[in-house]
């Protein structure tokens, strides 16, 4: 072993222990504009003496060495020692981008000097040597303290001359002058440095918002073909029932062959219009619009109708090609060839996509890989030009992690808005890797997590576990791909129940579109529905009894109006009694000014009842102080008192139930006016 790594004195001080830090620092954590990070590690080094330690930031960008923004220079906060050498401090990003952080720590040598001082002055036992070595000490930090402020210093160290007792001389260095002047300005010429971390910084819609998917060519009346201007007309609707995101699948040309029928059959009709994640024809690929979906004049005024109504426009990016394709014939390379020469299509056995050809991103050709990958990220650059900043990927799993990390990487040095949603049902361990390779958000296992004992597990996961760093988890109760069977057996209380769930248990969620009309249907032996838009296009009569977009916007505004529901890592699971059918939990914001408890009857057919215990006192709430509980859900209040109360939910009428937790002295703070609550929504 080399000695020259052993003996230089910034190995002294061991760094170890950091949070958050995801993979040794291979991979960002991620946060949203105005986020508090908090950095923790153990520092520490051997013997007594004291150390310091700080933090360093700053966005990433040039060399901060070699320009002038600002926004590239390192700032620092100080961290302090909170116990058993653990350290902590924090810092807010403001900016969208990446920062770095980065932890470094020294030897306080005037802090350990200071701190003896202080026990030697109050024994009234020091010596002329110790003075002096203070003394040495003061006088280096001359070399660091500006000619401004060194006046301080030097009329310390005349003092000290002058004075021939050696307490009374080291009383003088403990005044909070001179030492606040030169702890500002420590040597930290051997100082220990972690190695350097990342944050991804996105806007705060990648943390908090409702998505709604829909299909614009079912947006159209009986036996027409809808388009982006049929889906115009449909937006004030979508906006009433609080969505934030508008999420359409592939608006490509839709390819001719082995087209699909209804149901996913293989003999399609004249008129049948094919899956839409068929992507190309005659009339282009990845970077054109299917004609009967209309123009780009026609698209721009979706994207900006989308914006008039509260609607950020997401569309699919799905990398796949139908036989007709022009990619096909310009670049064969870029896919599976067998040895005969055709090109393999897609398969997930026991499916078959005949209308599909999956991309090969590790070719043998190089320079045609490497055209494939600049082609890809020019495709989202194409449509981040015509006013996208959110693209919902299609089975990324099925794709090259390298190749994500990439071009998400890339595309967000320029684009730092954008945003990307990992559609990947698949395993743990892949959709891990695709959220730290770069993905914003992540579908999850909610669809089949239906027990509290399995939404309980999965969800703390999600929220408290290191997973909460890079991973958030968009929650969908439904997809034009699944159709679970506790919405078919469980009717419209069910989809009532899952959909407040979803809102509720994450602060990102989404659903697709007809969810608000309890569509439950399954295609015989598949857990999808019959007759869905993927393959067909359908009409949807919105003015309907059983129709409950009311109640959908109910949650929704519940969500806009509680900042407890906007964060995604504040999730605590409370104690529902032996009644496995109810689930309690609850989100409060960190300084306890919205407190927010969900009370869910699991089941969808029967009564349920149990008596909930809730931590009141960690909302600062005193034993026997009576507590308002507002049931925002169904305009209706309550006035609890200590630990343990008792619901009971009827799913046919009142499933849920979304408290909002106040002492009662706060209500007394306030005026009237002020306790006034619209439900209205």
């Amino acid at each position: 072993m080399n000695l020259n790594n052993f003996i230089s004195d910034g190995r002294q001080i061991i760094i170890e222990r950091i949070t958050p830090e995801i993979d040794c620092g291979r991979y960002p954590i991620k946060r949203v504009v105005g986020d508090t990070v908090v950095v923790e590690a153990d520092i520490f080094r051997d013997g007594h003496d004291l150390i310091a330690a700080a933090l360093r930031y700053r966005q990433a960008g040039p060399d901060p060495e070699f320009q002038d923004n600002p926004l590239y220079a390192w700032q620092e906060v100080p961290m302090v020692k909170f116990d058993n050498d653990r350290w902590r401090c924090e810092f807010k990003v403001t900016e969208l981008g990446t920062y770095i952080y980065q932890i470094e720590a020294w030897n306080d040598r005037f802090g350990t000097w200071e701190h003896d001082m202080e026990k030697r002055v109050a024994a009234s036992s020091v010596e002329k040597s110790d003075v002096m070595e203070g003394v040495a000490i003061v006088n280096d930090s001359l070399n660091r303290i500006p000619q401004e402020e060194q006046a301080v210093v030097k009329k310390l160290l005349a003092a000290v001359e002058a004075t021939k007792d050696p307490v009374e001389a080291g009383k003088l260095f403990l005044t909070e002058e001179v030492t606040g002047l030169i702890n500002r300005y420590p040597d930290r010429s051997a100082s220990s440095f972690a190695h350097e971390l990342k944050i991804t910084v996105d806007p705060v819609i990648a943390r908090f918002a409702a998505w709604y998917e829909i299909f614009p060519r079912s947006t159209g009346k009986p036996g027409t073909h809808g388009n982006f201007l049929t889906l115009i007309e449909d937006l004030p609707r979508i906006k009433s029932m609080g969505f934030d995101v508008l999420y359409l699948p592939p608006i490509h040309p839709i390819g001719r062959s082995n087209r699909k029928g209804p149901n996913n059959t293989l003999n399609a009709g004249p008129n049948d219009p094919g899956s839409p994640w068929a992507i190309g024809n005659e009339n282009g690929g990845h970077k054109s619009i299917e004609p009967a979906l209309g123009t780009f004049d026609d698209f721009a005024k979706l994207v900006k109708a989308s914006k008039e109504n509260g609607l950020t426009l997401a569309l699919d990016f799905a990398i796949q090609c139908s036989p007709d394709h022009p990619w096909v014939k310009e670049h064969p390379d870029w896919f599976f060839v067998r040895p005969d020469g055709t090109i393999k299509y897609a398969e997930n056995p026991p499916k078959k996509y005949q209308d599909i050809y999956p991309i090969n991103f590790f070719g043998p050709n190089l320079a045609e890989r490497q055209a494939l990958w600049e082609e890809l990220k020019s495709v989202l650059e194409f449509w981040i030009d015509k006013g996208i900043s959110i693209f919902r990927v299609d089975n990324p799993h099925t794709k090259a992690i390298p190749f994500w990390e990439w071009v998400i990487g890339s595309i967000k040095e320029k684009h730092p808005e954008t945003l990307f949603l990992a559609e990947a049902f698949t395993r743990p361990k892949v959709m891990r890797a695709l959220a730290k390779a770069g993905f914003s958000q992540s579908y999850t296992y909610f669809t089949w997590r239906n027990t509290r004992a399995e939404l309980t597990e999965y969800l703390t996961e999600l929220t408290q576990s290191e997973m909460k760093e890079y991973y958030r988890g968009n929650l969908w109760p439904n997809t034009p791909d699944i159709l679970h069977e506790f919405l078919v057996t469980g009717g419209l209380p069910a989809f009532r129940l899952r959909l407040v769930l979803a809102a509720t248990l994450s602060s990102v969620y989404g659903m697709y579109s007809g969810y608000e009309l309890g569509i439950n249907v399954q295609r015989p032996g598949a857990e999808e529905y019959i007759d869905n838009d993927k393959f067909q296009i359908n009409h949807y009569d919105w003015d309907v009894p059983y129709y409950h977009g009311d109640f959908i916007g109910r949650v929704n505004w519940i969500r806009k109006e509680n900042p407890a529901l906007h964060l995604y890592d504040n999730l605590r699971f409370y104690n529902a009694g032996d009644n496995e059918n109810i689930i309690v939990y609850g989100k409060n914001t960190p300084d306890n000014s919205n407190i927010i408890v969900v009370v869910v009857n699991l089941d969808p057919v029967n009564v349920q009842s149990t008596w909930i215990g809730l931590p009141y006192w960690e909302w600062g709430i005193a034993p026997d102080e009576p507590y308002q509980v507002e049931d925002l859900l169904n305009s209706q209040t309550y006035t609890w008192q200590n630990e343990y109360n008792y619901v009971s939910l009827d799913p046919t009428n009142r499933g849920s139930h979304i408290f909002r937790i106040t002492p009662a002295r706060q209500l007394k703070e306030k005026t009237p006016q002020d306790r006034e609550i619209d439900i209205t929504g």
